[in-house]
């Protein structure tokens, strides 16, 4: 547990600089020296202008992650149903890991297109009058525009899930050409009893693209008016208690942004990648939070892959591969070469990993008991120290024998 000092004054809560304190005295300490304090003091009253910036033109990446975060479609099915807009003329390609538009991209046609539309083509007509903002320059990779909007679709001309995910793909469009979500933040310091305070307020100048992305929407977030160089009357003081605690499993979001960073896969193989897991039951999918549980099964072999060879787990070993794909590309290696080198590098892991075998067995004998083990017989129970299977041993007295924790249940005779 850990411990924070939250102060009000003139209806306005702080933020200890100190952050937080690991003994309970020493937080009753620093309350108590606040407490006692009769007048905060103005430190500074800081002023500035800030903006949140519109989003970079959609990649394969960021509209798997948006999909699964905020629409609760899963990576694999939403490429399928981004193929299938595609295929009906839609959208662009949605296989792409640039965030760029080429030069001659035409912006303005693209968007009249969408100033028919119920839901956001007043919000187009308004924006086409007013002009766009030129898209924010991302990543160029050389292979395919953005993802774009190319027709107008209503809902009813498409499936409910492909409705979403074209949903977003156009609002995500808009947004890359309207401005930047602007704000007013103000920062201020107080001291207290020697300790110093934080707290900040947000005021909305103007919404610009998360009007189209209402998500995405900023709140203002008052604060009292607070001059510097002032002295203002302490209210209440209070004592926070808060746990630490361990981080959650992974999302599907998180585990796409990890394998990107990573180099595991590419646009066109990061959903296939995280659906073989789930098929393979190496994790099993939260539908309501998208988190991955690692199951049995993956941390078993994890494990065994840990102790055999570690490389084969590492995210280091496909990037290492997805590298030297690239130095083929930009014609510092041949073909032949880097084909060589791999297959020569993973016999040699093969034939290591065959050698050691055995300690893959011995995790998942600790883990899993065969059934072939129990006795062959329909009767299959685990024992309830170790959780695996038992014997059953048919002649009298019959029995239930554990050979992990060598403990024998005797069973109803003649029952």
């Amino acid at each position: 547990p850990f411990w924070t000092i939250v102060p009000s004054i003139s209806g306005t809560r702080f933020e200890w600089e100190r952050g937080r304190v690991f003994e309970h005295e020493a937080g009753m300490l620093f309350e108590h020296i606040v407490a006692s304090a009769k007048n905060a003091h103005v430190l500074s009253v800081t002023q500035k202008e800030g903006s949140k910036p519109r989003p970079l033109p959609l990649n394969t990446v960021d509209l798997m992650k948006v999909c699964s975060s905020q629409l609760k479609i899963g990576p694999h099915y939403a490429m399928q149903l981004a193929e299938r807009l595609y295929i009906h003329g839609h959208i662009s390609y949605p296989r792409t890991e640039s965030t760029v538009y080429p030069e001659h991209f035409d912006l303005v046609g693209t968007l009249k297109i969408q100033r028919n539309s119920s839901l956001w083509g007043d919000y187009v007509d308004s924006l086409l009058q007013k002009g766009i903002q030129p898209p924010k320059k991302g990543h160029d990779a050389g292979d395919h525009p953005p993802i774009t909007p190319m027709d107008l679709v209503q809902p009813n001309d498409v499936g409910a899930d492909e409705w979403r995910v074209y949903e977003y793909i156009c609002r995500h469009f808009i947004a890359t050409v309207s401005p930047d979500s602007k704000f007013y933040k103000t920062k201020v310091m107080i001291d207290i009893g020697g300790e110093t305070f934080k707290a900040s307020g947000k005021r909305i100048i103007s919404p610009g693209f998360t009007l189209i992305m209402p998500w995405l929407s900023q709140k203002d977030e008052q604060i009292s008016d607070f001059k510097d160089k002032t002295s203002y009357p302490v209210g209440d003081v209070t004592l926070h208690e808060g746990k630490t605690s361990p981080p959650d499993y992974l999302t599907e979001a998180e585990l796409i942004s990890l394998m990107e960073k990573h180099g595991i896969g590419t646009d066109a193989s990061i959903a296939v990648h995280i659906n073989n897991i789930c098929v393979r039951n190496y994790v099993r999918l939260d539908a309501n939070t998208r988190t991955l549980i690692p199951t049995h099964l993956g941390i078993a072999l994890v494990n065994g892959y840990h102790k055999i060879d570690p490389d084969l787990v590492l995210p280091t070993v496909r990037s290492h591969i997805e590298k030297q794909i690239d130095s083929i590309a930009r014609g510092v290696a041949t073909f032949d070469d880097v084909v060589q080198h791999s297959l020569e590098n993973f016999l040699r892991k093969f034939e290591y990993f065959i050698a050691n075998i055995a300690k893959m067995d011995q995790l998942f004998e600790a883990s899993f008991t065969p059934l072939a083990s129990t006795g062959g017989s329909s009767l299959k129970t685990k024992c309830g120290l170790c959780k695996r299977y038992m014997r059953f041993i048919p002649m009298k007295p019959s029995r239930l024998y554990c050979p992990t924790c060598e403990e024998t249940y005797n069973l109803p005779q003649n029952g």
